[in-house]
């Protein structure tokens, strides 16, 4: 049987930075809080907790007084940062630097349209710290939409500004796109701005061509990953025989029975060592040496 795991697959550049920097603080021996998990993976975090790393709500953060917190690659809203400097708290700062030009364009526009008339669209997934933290820039008030329907709730008699999280698919946004610009008032202005990181757009049509290549697919990914959703569902459009997992412990046997190649993949949240632990427990099942 032939395994490959995807080079593409792994961490971006901002979950990598954020991980650095928690393991710099953490190898000095000093207590290190972090705002929320680290990353959409659970086996990671756990990782990383046996190292000290400390996850904390923002509950929490409200409490604490006189320490180091780290904050992860999606990024926290103005309050957050108020909060630290109220609390004598000394931020290690890990925002995706994509994601801090994103937050400071949001902020910029919402503060130079003082009256607020114009109508600040995201369109992203509730709830989802970086769109919170995008949310925060427009004190609340810039409007979340999950799905082009989602956008027929706009108020097209007023200009509408368009931006998207950074982990979302770059064809339904898109889609949202074409719905505003055919819908909008003549009296109203539409602008978009495409803000769809490239290390995740660009990956749609590598998954799927890697998912064509294999008989069997496992997709690596914790369940709170938004991006990794996004590529496990290009996985099943390109490879009916994908599955997702989220470690080599829900790896199902019978899914490999009669398959002569197994292609081992993964989001953008990802870690290499847990998509290699997949490989080896594979090998280790068809009595293969890792």
């Amino acid at each position: 049987m032939r395994i490959e795991i995807d080079k593409g697959s792994g961490f971006c550049f901002g979950v990598t930075r954020a991980i650095c920097k928690a393991e710099e603080e953490l190898s000095r021996g000093q207590e290190l809080f972090c705002l929320g998990d680290i990353v959409h993976n659970g086996r990671e975090c756990d990782r990383l907790e046996q190292l000290g790393l400390k996850t904390i709500g923002h509950g929490e953060f409200d409490r604490l007084r006189d320490t180091k917190v780290l904050l992860r690659a999606h990024g926290e809203p103005p309050t957050t940062y108020l909060t630290a400097r109220r609390n004598g708290i000394e931020i290690i700062d890990a925002t995706c630097p994509v994601v801090l030009q994103l937050q400071r364009r949001i902020r910029s526009e919402y503060e130079q349209d003082q009256r607020h008339e114009r109508q600040i669209v995201i369109y992203g997934q509730r709830g989802h710290a970086e769109v919170m933290g995008l949310v925060g820039q427009t004190e609340g008030e810039a409007i979340v939409i999950e799905t082009p329907e989602e956008a027929r709730r706009l108020d097209f008699s007023r200009d509408i500004s368009l931006y998207s999280q950074t982990t979302k698919s770059l064809a339904v946004f898109r889609q949202i796109v074409e719905y505003i610009a055919e819908n909008i008032a003549p009296a109203a202005t539409f602008r978009y701005f495409d803000t769809i990181c490239r290390q995740v757009a660009n990956r749609m049509g590598d998954i799927r061509d890697f998912a064509r290549r294999h008989d069997v697919v496992l997709f690596v990914c914790g369940r709170k990953s938004s991006n990794g959703l996004v590529l496990y569902r290009e996985c099943g459009r390109a490879n009916r025989r994908s599955y997702m997992i989220d470690g080599a412990d829900e790896i199902n046997l019978a899914w490999l029975e009669g398959c002569g190649s197994v292609g081992i993949c993964g989001a953008t949240s990802t870690p290499k060592w847990l998509m290699e632990e997949c490989r080896d427990f594979i090998q280790r099942a068809c009595g293969e040496r890792p």
